[in-house]
């Protein structure tokens, strides 16, 4: 789990008690202040962070009794002192002088199999988010001197922002009916998809079907592992914190949910979607308890759904009984919000 220390020495001193109370509220790890009436009074669910001593190289925090080392990366040699640290100690704060990600991408890889924390110093929110996904690890931690108690909620909601599993459901195909030309939609992400990974696409709101990229070999055009060939543009897409939207309102900077065949999740930013007219296929079938899930995509044999296991189906190969992964949503949908209402989508 990511966490956060919240850095009190420059906070104003009229905002100061709103901040401690945030960081008590969203639970943060650690706070780190020189006022010890401040750090008394903390509960014992937060950690108090005092500066203990100071060196030319590094400063040094007493931390319930492990030793943290504080190190300005600023050139080579401290560069190999943050490494060092990393790998020895049980807490290392690192604050980086440039604002490239190289030198925390080096320490994060020396300390790829280290038991300690990497805390890594944040100017803002926007430098924190990157730094927790960097390398695809990130830093383990954290520290922000927040303006106020909304930045200390802001972090909070930042450090919860991951994605949850699915449950997928095992789909049987019903039928398969060839239509005339339509529009569907290429969403070309900026990642690169894994074999049995793709995104959840469907006609209807409470069904979806997972989508295969396109990471297997096809003759005649070389892999675009970035891509899938989801559908028509009035599909539904699966995205994060069970939000929905058309194929039609995805474009560049937006974010879908890509997912693997055992249902793990990852945010994925979408680089561009292609709309193009091509002929269609519905393909509607069948969970176990009557659910009726439905998907329209382009009528071409290179276009894919996946089934239990990651198997690899050709959408113009499917036969009645084949089985999909897909998902079922029992929420309906406003504006991609889910909502209790009545709503019979058919």
């Amino acid at each position: 789990m990511k966490f956060a220390w919240i850095d009190l020495r420059t906070v104003p001193q009229a905002r100061l008690e709103s901040v401690v109370d945030a960081a008590i509220h969203t639970r943060m790890q650690g706070v780190l202040c020189d006022d010890e009436s401040v750090l008394k009074a903390l509960p014992p669910t937060v950690t108090a962070v005092t500066t203990a001593a100071v060196t030319e190289e590094k400063q040094l925090y007493d931390l319930d009794a492990d030793t943290a080392a504080w190190v300005d990366v600023h050139d080579e040699p401290s560069l190999r002192l943050a490494c060092a640290a990393a790998v020895a100690l049980p807490h290392t704060v690192v604050r980086f002088a440039d604002p490239t990600k190289i030198p925390l991408e080096i320490v994060l890889a020396a300390a790829d199999r280290a038991a300690g924390k990497l805390i890594t110093v944040c100017a803002d929110l926007d430098e924190a988010a990157t730094v927790l996904d960097v390398l695809e690890r990130g830093s383990d931690g954290v520290l922000l001197a927040p303006s106020d108690a909304g930045e200390v909620f802001a972090l909070a909601r930042l450090l919860e922002a991951g994605t949850s599993p699915l449950e997928l459901t095992t789909l049987t195909v019903d039928r398969i009916e060839h239509h005339g030309l339509g529009d569907r939609v290429c969403v070309d992400t900026c990642t690169h998809f894994a074999e049995d990974e793709g995104i959840l696409v469907g006609s209807y709101s409470t069904g979806f079907i997972l989508c295969c990229s396109e990471t297997h070999p096809l003759p005649y055009m070389p892999t675009r592992p970035f891509r899938v060939n989801a559908g028509a543009l009035h599909s539904y897409v699966l995205g994060p914190e069970n939000r929905t939207n058309y194929l039609s309102e995805l474009g560049s900077g937006s974010t879908t949910l890509a997912v693997n065949s055992e249902g793990r999740t990852r945010p994925v930013t979408v680089g561009r979607a292609k709309l193009e007219s091509r002929p269609l296929l519905t393909i509607t079938a069948r969970s176990a308890d009557g659910t009726v899930v439905s998907l329209t995509v382009q009528d071409d044999w290179h276009v894919r759904v996946l089934g239990p296991g990651g198997k690899v189906h050709n959408v113009t190969e499917l036969r009645q009984g084949d089985e999909l992964l897909g998902y079922l949503a029992t929420d309906q949908r406003h504006v991609g919000f889910p909502i209790g209402e009545f709503c019979k989508e058919h």
